[in-house]
């Protein structure tokens, strides 16, 4: 080939290369300017404020119904004592400025009293919560009163041995400090015995939980159970037991025991078994209230002056729940009585 002819393909190659770089970077640089078209804007949707909410705000002693455990109240109704909504403002205004209570030092409780009261148009039975508060300087008592129509004897143990005891109640505005610096004024008879343990107990440690009574000895004041002259009976016979009381000072026992075969109470065959029972029950009934008057004259030689006073200015009050729309009027079955122990109320609120 000519040189000439050499020299003019290759220009001609160069100048193809020279098109295509050319080409290649004005397409380039046109899909660089060229920009993704612009989205359209969603008009904004405003959503309607709600309206703010108000909450009361906590009563300082709110709770303080709730955290006395209501003594004796049987387990599967505990439940229901707490479906309404209770109020106790009157318990809480007796530790405001002007109270009763400002000020004093007291320990309160709490038990149930199952009554027929009116609500929504109709009578119910209702397991109306009921705080008893005893102002006292040191706890009324140690000791828990096991009893029932049930049991054959009396029982009076240490709180403890049915893990209860008096505990300091702190108000809501306190409970961010440290409890040991607080030099409370409220106690309350608190219970730790878990429900969800309930179903490994055994059935008579159960039913004692049911049988308890706040215990309270006046030492000053002779007990009435000292002067009595009965005593329960429960004589294991055949085919059922026999339930009675005898009076020693007015039932002659002979006469007592005929008056029971003829109402087919007890069988003639056992009258002298029952007899001999009446007679062990009756000793053991004077030698228990000897020993009680013995009992409280020691104590009572024993008890400083201060400790005297303490007792006789000791009062009991019974605060029974404060009627609203929302819960039942409870204001009809109102009672002083406390229970066999504590005897009445010096006041119902």
């Amino acid at each position: 080939m000519r040189k000439g002819a050499k020299r003019k393909a290759a220009s001609h190659e160069q100048e193809e290369k020279q098109v295509k770089t050319s080409s290649s970077s004005q397409e380039n640089l046109n899909n660089n300017n060229r920009k993704p078209a612009p989205k359209a804007k969603r008009a904004k949707t405003f959503k309607p404020q709600p309206e703010p909410e108000y909450f009361e705000d906590k009563r300082n002693l709110e709770d303080l119904w709730k955290a006395a455990f209501p003594v004796g109240t049987e387990w599967d109704q505990l439940d229901s004592v707490y479906q309404f909504n209770w109020n106790f403002s009157n318990l809480e205004d007796a530790f405001e400025e002007g109270g009763k209570l400002y000020g004093k030092k007291v320990y309160l409780f709490g038990c149930t009293e199952p009554q027929l009261v009116p609500y929504k148009g109709e009578n119910k039975v209702i397991c109306i919560p009921v705080i008893v508060a005893v102002e006292s300087p040191f706890p009324p008592s140690d000791k828990i009163g096991i009893n029932s129509v049930q049991r054959e004897a009396e029982e009076i143990v240490p709180m403890k041995q049915m893990k209860m005891d008096w505990v300091p109640y702190i108000p809501l505005e306190k409970r961010d400090s440290q409890v040991d610096r607080l030099k409370s004024q409220i106690f309350i008879l608190s219970c730790t015995q878990r429900r969800v343990a309930l179903k490994q107990m055994k059935i008579d440690r159960l039913k004692k939980y049911e049988y308890c009574l706040p215990y309270f000895y006046q030492p000053l004041k002779e007990d009435e159970l000292e002067q009595s002259t009965e005593v329960q009976i429960i004589f294991p016979a055949e085919p059922k037991p026999v339930f009675c009381e005898f009076d020693w000072e007015l039932d002659e026992l002979d006469e007592f025991t005929d008056k029971l075969i003829e109402a087919d109470e007890l069988d003639k065959d056992q009258k002298d078994a029952f007899k001999d029972f009446v007679k062990e029950k009756v000793r053991e009934a004077k030698k228990a209230n000897r020993q009680a008057r013995e009992a409280r004259r020691k104590a009572l030689e024993e008890m400083s002056e201060e400790t005297k006073a303490a007792f006789q200015n000791m009062r009991f009050y019974k605060f029974y729940p404060v009627h609203t729309p929302d819960t039942p009027d409870v204001s009809n079955v109102k009672a002083p009585f406390i229970n066999r122990y504590y005897g009445k109320a010096h006041e119902i609120l």
